[in-house]
């Protein structure tokens, strides 16, 4: 660093400099040159420089310069605390508990709020939202909640966005009944509110909707209706995709963007592919989500003669594909049985678009080979992959060689599926499957005696269907 090989003939006299340096920083190893620098010098006790550079970097993409701006501040303002008044400023607390909370340790972000709360540093909303989303992402509801309850002790939880974060925490924690209580106690509401509840929610998101728009004085914005299309997608209820798409239209709301993407994936999984096509089709400035939205519905529909059709129509177009545009083409591949298109699809991604395949890619591969009855090309496939291949690849060869009769190999799978992920039943089941399709029941009672042994339960399966306005829910144990 030749800026760097300058500054050490010259003091440390000013913040800039060394801000200036940082910002030049490609590896951890620069950082250190500078750290041990600034300890030399002794500039590391001046407070200023280190809250500025905390500030700087403590939310920095590059992790080295975050990390680093933590250390800083954990090493020489955490331990003042007590003694420098200056030290107190919450809003250099509240930089470095959103570095924890978007980070790799977000739980250290508790940490910080406690010792706030211990040293008299003023805790605000910030910090509290702050530490909020670092319990959602940790799934901390037991934290969570006793940062309700000092929300009510402290007179702030009539604050809207942090009624909101708790909403938000509840949700992602599983517990929706307390996000609904804290949503009806809410004096006033805005759309982040209604939002998180509808996207809470699948089975009682229409009703939320229809509050929204009917009771409040909110009008439901796109975003809000991207969340209405998945819930109702997920329901896979086709009469209220209907209705819905009827009142987007109503209101004039544009499907050049997500809206229109949500509309076609929607109408794909409530079961009317027409539908979504006659979306996709009526949409003039598609982009690549569009295309990857209607492949996505057509592999889903079995049809994969047609998705790979669209993938042709794209490589006529000025549009470019993505990784989703290759994973979606090659899950169709694979489930309509067209291994020669598959393998072309593979090919095209590497060779003319330069994308490095994923493990979903390879999935799919594997998948597409394995189904065909090439089993070794499958098995070669998934040695040379220069990725580890996941359980999802071997449980997908597994089903393969069980349903090819390729017992021997079947089984050298499951055992080592078996060691990598002890306590996942999938594996268990395709072994005993595996044992039973060849008559060796001895063997299906041992499986089945291992899993009761460690307690190892299939979960049931659970479906839903719409029959005359009505939605029926079933389980498949």
């Amino acid at each position: 660093m030749l800026v760097f090989a300058h500054c050490q003939h010259h003091p440390w006299s000013s913040i800039s400099p060394t801000i200036h340096l940082l910002e030049t920083c490609k590896t951890s190893e620069d950082i250190n040159k500078i750290h041990s620098r600034l300890i030399t010098t002794g500039f590391i006790k001046n407070p200023n420089l280190t809250t500025r550079i905390v500030l700087a970097f403590a939310s920095s993409r590059r992790p080295f310069l975050a990390q680093f701006a933590r250390c800083l501040f954990h090493e020489y303002h955490v331990r003042s605390v007590s003694t420098v008044e200056e030290v107190k400023d919450p809003f250099l607390w509240n930089a470095v508990i959103k570095s924890h909370s978007h980070g790799l340790d977000p739980i250290k972000a508790l940490f910080l709020l406690c010792l706030m709360l211990e040293n008299g540093v003023p805790v605000d909303k910030f910090s509290l939202s702050l530490v909020l989303k670092a319990c959602s992402r940790l799934g901390f509801v037991k934290e969570g909640t006793q940062i309700h309850g000092f929300l009510i002790k402290s007179g702030a939880w009539s604050d809207l966005f942090l009624q909101n974060c708790l909403i938000g925490l509840y949700i992602k924690c599983g517990f929706l009944g307390f996000s609904r209580q804290v949503f009806d106690r809410m004096p006033q509401r805005d759309s982040v509110s209604y939002n998180s509840m509808i996207d809470g929610y699948h089975m009682e998101a229409l009703e939320v909707f229809n509050h929204m728009e009917k009771e409040s004085h909110l009008s439901p914005d796109e975003t809000t209706l991207v969340i209405v299309l998945s819930a109702i997608a997920q329901l896979g209820r086709l009469s209220k995709a209907i209705d819905m798409h009827l009142y987007i239209v109503e209101k004039q709301f544009p499907l050049s963007g997500k809206l229109g993407v949500a509309l076609i994936d929607m109408y794909s999984k409530c079961g009317s592919i027409q539908h979504a096509m006659r979306v996709f089709e009526g949409i003039e400035s598609k982009s690549i989500d569009h295309w990857n939205a209607m492949i996505g519905g057509l592999a889903v529909h079995g049809l994969g003669e047609s998705a790979f059709d669209m993938l042709l129509q794209i490589e006529r177009s000025s549009i470019k594909p993505d990784h989703i545009t290759f994973v979606g083409v090659l899950n169709a591949c694979s489930h309509s049985g067209l291994v020669k298109e598959g393998l072309l699809c593979f090919e095209l991604m590497r060779r003319k678009h330069k994308i490095q395949p994923r493990l979903q890619h390879y999935g799919c591969m594997v998948d597409i080979l394995a189904r065909s009855g090439s089993i070794e090309l499958a098995k070669n496939l998934i040695e040379e992959m220069p990725i580890e291949p996941n359980d999802v690849i071997w449980r997908t060869f597994l089903s393969a060689c069980s349903h090819h009769k390729e017992f021997e190999t079947g089984e050298l799978v499951a055992k080592h599926l078996i060691l990598q992920a002890g306590y996942n039943p999938s594996s268990y089941v395709l072994l005993s499957n595996m044992y039973a399709s060849n008559g060796m029941w001895k063997d299906v009672r041992r499986v089945r005696t291992m899993m009761k042994e460690k307690k190892i339960e299939k979960l049931p399966g659970c479906s839903w269907i719409e029959l005359d306005g009505r939605v029926h829910e079933f389980l498949c144990r």
